[in-house]
């Protein structure tokens, strides 16, 4: 287990740390970037409803993607994991070498929980 929290708050705000593609109950993480993708965002709505929230109470999104060529794709993914918010979050997207062997998208967040 890495030495971080899965989320920290200061205030109403909940700043998540980076959420990689494993299954939190299997360990198990996807080969498939758009299994790893929803993933990743069912691990980010995890940690803010651990913390009070929803996905609509995400309000900005850092994501990390490992090949350029996964980009339309995520952009599909995240639209469909968002299909209830409006606005949508605040969105920067990057393209990273990734710590972990196989990663392929990791995500982090920050929400207005209280």
């Amino acid at each position: 287990m890495p030495p971080l929290s899965q989320g920290v708050r200061s205030g109403p705000l909940l700043f998540t740390s980076g959420q990689g593609p494993l299954d939190p109950t299997t360990g198990e993480m996807p080969a498939d970037f758009g299994a790893q993708a929803r993933q990743v965002l069912a691990n980010i709505e995890a940690v803010v409803a651990a913390a009070g929230g929803d996905r609509r109470s995400i309000a900005r999104c850092t994501c990390h993607l490992a090949d350029r060529a996964h980009f339309a794709e995520f952009n599909r993914v995240y639209r469909e994991f968002f299909t209830d918010c409006s606005p949508l979050p605040a969105r920067t997207t990057v393209v990273v070498r990734p710590v972990r062997e196989g990663v392929l998208v990791e995500v982090d967040a920050v929400a207005v929980v209280g």
